[in-house]
């Protein structure tokens, strides 16, 4: 029953990062000539967070399957 609360608060967790984190706005450097200063954070952060998902969902599924086949 620990772990599991704890899964669910590491979990509960990243979610929160990862819905402020998009928000902040990232600076790359100075006001140094023209354009946007702003950093893009691209579609592979996307891919990562897609796929870690995928990863703990495939995991929870195998754990959930082996705790059937022990009772």
């Amino acid at each position: 029953m620990k772990k599991y609360r704890k899964t669910i608060a590491i979990f509960s967790t990243l979610v929160i990062l990862f819905t402020v984190l998009p928000n902040l706005t990232v600076k790359a450097q100075g006001s140094v000539g023209s354009g946007d200063p702003d950093a893009p954070i691209d579609g592979g952060v996307s891919l990562l967070v897609a796929a870690g998902i995928g990863y703990g969902i495939k995991k929870n599924k195998e754990r959930k399957k082996n705790k059937d086949v022990e009772m």
